[in-house]
């Protein structure tokens, strides 16, 4: 079953929807504390209410993962029909942004209300009478879901509130903690998560989609990245490696096909469907996918036109002196075919001017929702980690160590499954070789600005397009948020 994430009535009412302050929360009504979390079926039910938050994408604005990882960066702009078409996000990405708008609240909001609902469980569950493993996966589960949350606040606005209870009113207006101490609490929650989280082999069918040891022990190795632990990286990284859960997918061009969903070398994944009746109100509860409908091209194809890969980016799968085969399955150029949509032409798309379009999270007519608005009810998963991205991580990890034998050998896994070359640099032209790989391997994403600023590659890469060293690693906390808690927020410099 690709939807895990069902909720029952009575969780709609437990988890009300959070309002402007992250913090404040509606009365329970109907159910209450008294006579829920008590049975196994209850523990399930309240981590599943944890994972619904991993879907939303417009609540109460747009925050899409390829907003900030790929828009942001030197791979793709904005894109829409012009500049007045979501013109926060023009700002935003040529580093003018500002701190009131809905863009940057979503974020908040969402990673903050997935926190909550995280915490929840794992005050909740631990008194339960119930299987013990399963408690303890359920246990993982949720720690690994606040963990992410907290990574996707601390990499996006340094040290933010540190709640890792649920909070009682006289806590709601806290000051932000250190960044440090965010990545702790982050580092933590992966390792604790690791040890007790089930591998991918041991979920039966019906759980396809949860969280495994796998996908903690990845996030992991992104954590320890960015915190510059080499060792502990490239160590994590082989615990997977030599785990047999997971391999590359034979055809770089299946995995992002709807037969290609949770695939072989799926790590986190996160899960859509097409006919859960999603509407363009809150969507707490919505299912189906956002993204396609908003990287789609305009015209006959149906879409927004959003996220428009640049002439860089393309220029990217060239630069060995040949075009790297993964371009075909990355963008769109005109002349080709949009699926079952049509031919790629400028008329097509109704006049609008660009010349690539994003190609991953492309879907064919065929696969609308065969109910309701097909707009708010894309199919698409969201491929968060992958294999290869495991593989790309180690490599690095590895030319830290000083291991360059064991980078090489990971990079030329990824390459080897496209058909390209080996590569047999050292030094520093490895590492620009293992950036280069993670460019065009893993490109729109949302990895690339994420890439660039960890590395400390921002100011070089990005400075023609406004980024300012000191600045802009960070997203302007939202000015909504040091509204809502009284000052106790403070902004970040530069903004």
């Amino acid at each position: 079953m690709k939807n895990i994430y069902i909720l029952i009535l009575s969780l709609g009412m437990v988890f009300m929807s959070c309002e402007k302050d992250f913090l404040e929360k509606s009365p329970i009504v109907g159910t209450t504390e008294e006579n829920f979390y008590r049975t196994e079926a209850d523990a399930i039910a309240a981590v599943n209410a944890a994972y619904a938050t991993l879907q939303f994408q417009l609540s109460p604005g747009g925050h899409f993962r390829w907003f900030w990882g790929d828009i942001m960066s030197d791979d793709s702009e904005k894109g829409g029909s012009g500049d007045n078409d979501v013109n926060a996000l023009l700002q935003l990405e040529t580093f003018k942004g500002p701190a009131n708008t809905d863009l940057l609240e979503g974020e908040w909001s969402a990673d903050y209300e997935g926190i909550y609902r995280a915490n929840v469980v794992l005050e909740k569950v631990p008194a339960i009478e119930m299987d013990a493993d399963l408690k303890a996966r359920i246990l993982g589960e949720a720690r690994f879901i606040r963990a992410w949350n907290y990574y996707n606040l601390v990499t996006m606005f340094g040290g933010v509130p540190l709640a890792d209870h649920v909070l009682a009113p006289s806590e709601y207006n806290m000051p932000r903690a250190t960044a440090q101490q965010i990545w702790d609490l982050v580092e933590s929650d992966l390792v604790a998560a690791s040890a007790t989280l089930w591998k991918r082999s041991e979920y039966p069918a019906a759980d396809l989609g949860r969280i495994t040891q796998g996908s903690a022990q990845a996030l992991l190795v992104k954590t320890y990245l960015w915190r510059e632990k080499w060792a502990e990286a490239k160590a994590t990284a082989e615990a997977i490696i030599n785990s047999s859960e997971y391999q590359l997918v034979a055809n770089y061009a299946d995995i992002f096909t709807q037969y290609g969903e949770n695939n072989s070398e799926s790590v986190f994944e996160i899960q859509y469907m097409n006919a859960s009746g999603g509407n363009w109100g809150k969507n707490n509860a919505n299912e189906g996918s956002f993204t396609n409908v908003f990287t789609r091209a305009r015209g006959q194809f149906a879409g927004y036109g959003f996220n428009i890969p640049t002439q860089d980016f393309v220029d990217e799968f060239f630069a060995e002196g040949f075009e790297d085969p993964r371009l075909a399955s990355t963008v769109f150029r005109v002349g080709e075919e949009m699926g079952d949509r049509g031919t790629f032409t400028i008329d097509a798309t109704g006049g609008i001017p660009y010349i690539y379009y994003p190609k991953k999270y492309f879907n064919d007519k065929s696969e609308d929702a065969p109910f309701g608005d097909p707009n708010p009810n894309g199919g698409s998963n969201d491929r968060v980690i992958r294999y290869s991205d495991v593989l790309l991580m180690h490599a690095e990890a590895a030319y830290h160590m000083g291991d360059e034998a064991a980078a090489r050998t990971s990079v030329n896994e990824v390459r080897s499954r496209v058909g390209i070359p080996a590569i047999s640099f050292s030094g520093a032209d490895l590492l620009k070789a293992i950036y280069h790989e993670r460019r065009v391997e893993l490109g729109l994403e949302a990895h690339r600005f994420f890439d660039l600023v960890r590395t400390g590659q921002a100011p070089e890469v990005l400075g023609g397009l406004g980024f300012v060293a000191g600045t802009h690693e960070l997203f302007p906390i939202p000015q909504s948020q040091i509204q809502a808690t009284n000052g106790a927020l403070a902004q970040n410099p530069g903004y």
